[in-house]
């Protein structure tokens, strides 16, 4: 039972599939025998878990961009709209549908091409959470070394507790073993978020909040599949996931104020013991959630390798991508890649807003695509599609342009 939740949580499409066609905006639950047996409060849960993580460190620092708590609670509330609504079309996309994936609903509603650039867009950005992973551990890495080696601040450290040094040999010697397994059920047994500035808010809050690749596997393993029911999980789980950002982000500034980090724990002292403890103990959940990440983009790439490249030439025969081999190779470049980046990468914020642009394309403009099309396989009143047809050109216009302005600010910040 632990293997089939935590395969609900990362999206695998691992529950059974649903039966094709269209089932209608307020059908009743499918009968009980037929129906995955995950409860709304597991649903709730499960969400709730996707959501929160590392950009939890984040929020701090985004309310100090939005100019206070103030315009940041405003911005968040505003962007919860969108978010829920991003589900509940994920729910509805799902049900017609038939898909038990994200990349599979959006390939069976909008085409294999907007599939394909979903896949990609998949891809990019679970490579950057494992960037922005890398990188919350390396910075943890080294305030546990300055507790544990303490110097006086002229005295150079010593080269073994460089950040080059001890993210790469705990990335060779923890985080790679973990991440080369084929499946990841093991998984259970190691577990222990002026208008400029208020626009930078959004990349946080899509970081954030971002548990819409789970949402599909989520909705197809519900007991009660109707939409009215799906609303109520997607609003209670992110109403939860809203208090407890907005109080960390609160806390967080109202406490360092301008000299927050966007990385809240660098900016308590290194020598508090409670603080000490609380790093330990978030890098060992990180470090313990970075091979789930890389087994998700990893799966997706087999899939793509598979499709492409895994096809008869002559008398021979390319490798099985889900092999011993490919598995390994494709593990250590993302391995690798994501330490490459973590390592020139200088600040959080700057990883946080690249994969907020691209979680906004999951958040919202996927979805508004998904809206569009499946809209038009449905009968429904003049009124009632107009309706759905402006949300779902809204939701693809703003999921666009957060996509371009927080992209275009992180390389411009990098630059």
């Amino acid at each position: 039972m632990a293997e089939d939740c935590l395969a609900v949580k990362l999206g695998f499409g691992a529950m059974k599939e649903q039966t094709k066609g269209s089932r209608g905006l307020l059908e009743e639950p499918i009968p009980a025998a037929t129906s995955p047996g995950l409860s709304s409060l597991g649903a709730v849960f499960i969400l709730l878990k996707s959501a929160l993580g590392a950009g939890l460190l984040n929020f701090p620092w985004a309310f100090h961009k939005a100019g206070g708590v103030a315009p940041a609670f405003l911005v968040e509330l505003v962007s919860l709209v969108f978010l829920i609504s991003g589900l509940v079309i994920l729910g509805y996309a799902a049900s017609v549908s038939g898909q038990t994936t994200y990349q599979g609903v959006v390939g069976g509603l909008c085409g294999p091409t907007i599939g394909k650039l979903c896949e990609a867009c998949f891809i990019v950005n679970l490579l950057m959470i494992s960037v922005a992973f890398l990188r919350v551990i390396g910075d943890q890495l080294q305030k546990l070394c300055d507790f544990l080696l303490p110097g006086a601040p002229p005295a150079p450290q010593p080269w073994y507790v460089d950040q080059r040094f001890t993210l790469t040999l705990l990335s060779a010697l923890v985080i790679l073993p973990l991440s080369i397994p084929r499946e990841i059920g093991f998984q259970k047994y190691t577990s222990p978020s002026s208008w400029t500035s208020v626009f930078s808010v959004f990349p946080t809050i899509c970081f954030g909040f971002q548990c819409h690749e789970a949402a599909i596997s989520v909705y197809c393993s519900m007991r009660h599949q109707s939409l009215t029911h799906w609303a109520l999980v997607s609003v209670l789980s992110l109403l939860a996931c809203c208090l407890v950002y907005s109080l960390t982000g609160a806390y967080g500034f109202l406490t360092f104020g301008t000299e927050v980090s966007a990385d809240i724990l660098m900016s308590y002292p290194g020598n508090d013991m409670v603080i000490v403890v609380a790093r330990v103990f978030f890098a060992i959940s990180i470090v313990t959630v970075y091979p789930i990440v890389l087994f998700l983009g990893r799966s997706v790439m087999q899939d793509f390798w598979r499709r492409s490249c895994c096809q008869v030439r002559g008398r021979r025969r390319l490798a099985d991508p889900s092999g011993p081999r490919p598995r390994m190779l494709l593990t250590v470049v993302w391995v690798a890649v994501t330490l490459a980046l973590a390592l020139a990468l200088p600040d959080l914020s700057e990883i946080v807003g690249i994969i907020g642009g691209t979680s906004s394309s999951f958040i919202l403009t996927f979805p508004g695509l998904c809206l569009l099309c499946a809209i038009n396989t449905e009968p429904m009143g003049p009124r009632v599609k107009c309706g759905l047809e402006i949300w779902g050109v809204a939701s693809v216009l703003l999921g666009t342009f957060i996509f371009g302005q927080s992209t275009a600010a992180a390389i411009v910040e990098l630059t």
